[in-house]
């Protein structure tokens, strides 16, 4: 495990940083006292930024029904938090997709679980009536929650197609043959993700625990549970895929917090493939 660890640190090091303007937005958005007006300083100086909010917030995805060509109009039609969220998300999702695909997992599948999770998870928010201003939050940690999978498949094709493999033929949760075949699951690898590019607060968080929910002492339990039951839905619907056909059954305590049944499923396959549509801009931005 060591010797994994230590080449995993080498390969996340070694990948792209988040851009200088990425860091820049999610520190300035971390302070309640910042404007409209202070996003848009940033991320004028960003040409590539620019043209990604203005062609989320014209596209399916938002459904304004109106042209916004203005970048100061469509940070306060979205939000500071939603454009925090798209940096990060597109930022990340470029970064980590100019990888070369690998055998372990198809890329185009893991991203189409991933999008799932995300509007899945961002579904149980609106149902539950989270705070508009937070709900894409719950979109882009359901996004993310995977990343780790991606060195662990980069650096070790062959012994990553053998564990999906086994834990595909033994019928069970892939986070747990991960941990047995390699010495450390998707979690593990992608705190080293949140650890390089500092993915701090829900996202990073859901990364690290999302199949160690008994362990999570954070402030964003609630972000953290809506991506777990969203995730094992994704995975036993078999909407993309990401290796892990035999997901663990979600802790009760999960439900619990939610404050709803497992019955909140029923029926919203259609909703949720018609969303995965709209959110397939995420990953032409």
């Amino acid at each position: 495990m060591d010797d994994l660890e230590e080449k995993l640190g080498v390969y996340i090091k070694n990948m792209p940083s988040l851009p200088t303007t990425v860091s820049k937005v999610l520190e300035i958005c971390n302070n309640p006292q910042t404007s409209p007006a202070d996003l848009n300083r940033v991320i004028s100086l960003d040409p590539v930024l620019v043209a990604r909010v203005l062609k989320l917030i014209n596209s399916a995805y938002y459904s304004m029904g109106q042209q916004v060509t203005n970048l100061v109009r469509a940070i306060i039609m979205l939000g500071i938090n939603t454009v925090k969220n798209l940096a990060l998300s597109t930022a990340v999702m470029s970064n980590l997709s100019s990888r070369k695909t690998v055998q372990g997992i198809n890329m185009e599948a893991f991203w189409r679980h991933s999008l799932c999770v995300g509007v899945t998870a961002k579904y149980l928010a609106k149902y539950r009536n989270v705070d508009s201003r937070q709900i894409e939050e719950y979109f882009t940690a359901g996004l993310l929650h995977d990343i780790g999978k991606i060195p662990l498949n980069a650096l070790l094709p062959r012994d990553y197609l053998l564990t999906v493999g086994a834990a595909d033929r033994e019928r069970i949760p892939l986070s747990r043959a991960e941990e047995r075949n390699l010495g450390i699951d998707h979690c593990g690898a992608g705190a080293l993700i949140v650890k390089s590019w500092r993915l701090e607060g829900a996202v990073g968080e859901t990364v690290m625990f999302h199949h160690n929910y008994s362990d999570y002492k954070g402030f964003h339990r609630d972000i953290l549970c809506s991506v777990i039951a969203a995730n094992r839905f994704a995975s036993l619907q078999e909407i993309g895929f990401s290796g892990d056909r035999f997901p663990e059954k979600t802790d009760p305590a999960v439900w619990e917090t939610l404050g709803v049944g497992r019955d909140v499923f029923d029926g919203i396959e259609k909703t949720v493939l018609e969303e995965i549509e709209k959110a397939q801009v995420f990953l032409r931005l």
